[in-house]
């Protein structure tokens, strides 16, 4: 069949955004691979698909798939192009949205300058919601690995999240510490993997390791459980500039019990079809 999509990003992090309800199609595990490639297919760091709700204060099922084929609960830079996409598809003309996810609902708001704010929900801290093995909740955790012991944070944003503070996110060790994290037994459904450096209590760099897909030039939810994990160590403030690879996200958190708010941009690459 002749599959229509659109190639999207948020700070770099890109998406094939298919439209499930003026289409039909059911796509399998390999097939995600192979329009993953970025030598023989389309090339992408998740593909997400829009789909009717199966909740009725939901406007839209937003699902997405790893690189690797698996299906994942959240991203929150591909909630913002969500909305830009059913939007540019003419499947809304509503500027805010509810949005049904496997890690739970979003509210995306569409501003005025193309920005998009997301609502991404209350985080998850207790060690058996991220999931995590641990006795019981902290701030941090010590992690074994290789010998040594590293101090992490662990937040669930609707998908799981370790965050390391580093110094300097430069020479930061991600290629040979997010392997060892994400799959680290202490998470059963492993882990995403975010490398903080702190330069002030309202600037911060990160680097994130997404787990079934490798270091991607941003991630929503890290930036997301990044502040969370500083914030309640003591180290940012309510609101922060969060610089990743891609470029900058604006993020509030005002404390525990309370949700994440993650602005950003959204860009449009290209659209086009492919033969499944």
């Amino acid at each position: 069949m002749l599959l229509h999509f659109t190639k999207m990003h948020g700070l770099g992090n890109d998406f094939m955004m298919v439209d499930l309800i003026s289409q039909r199609a059911r796509l399998r595990t390999e097939q995600i691979r192979r329009l993953a490639d970025r030598h023989f297919g389309i090339g992408f760091d998740q593909l997400l698909t829009v789909e009717a709700p199966t909740r009725p204060d939901a406007d839209f099922r937003y699902r997405i798939y790893n690189a690797d084929g698996s299906e994942v609960e959240n991203c929150g830079n591909g909630a913002r192009c969500f909305a830009a996409f059913v939007r540019d598809r003419k499947l809304t003309s509503q500027t805010t949205l509810q949005v049904e996810t496997a890690g739970g609902p979003l509210t995306l708001q569409v501003r005025d300058d193309g920005q998009v704010t997301v609502n991404m929900g209350v985080p998850r801290l207790e060690p058996e919601q991220i999931p995590f093995q641990a006795e019981r909740q902290a701030k941090a955790y010590s992690l074994q690995l290789d010998q040594e012991n590293y101090l992490i944070g662990a937040v669930s944003m609707g998908n799981p999240h370790a965050v390391l503070r580093v110094e300097n996110v430069d020479n930061a060790e991600v290629e040979r510490l997010g392997p060892l994290i994400e799959h680290h037994p202490r998470f059963p459904n492993r882990v995403n993997v975010g490398f903080l450096q702190v330069q002030n209590p309202r600037q911060a760099r990160l680097r994130v390791f997404e787990r079934g897909v490798g270091e991607t030039l941003a991630c929503g939810t890290g930036a997301c459980a990044a502040m969370v994990s500083g914030r309640l160590q003591g180290w940012l403030d309510a609101f922060v500039d969060m610089q990743l690879l891609g470029g900058h996200l604006q993020l509030e958190w005002q404390g525990e019990g309370q949700p994440v708010m993650m602005t950003g941009p959204v860009k449009k690459v290209f659209e086009g079809q492919v033969y499944l």
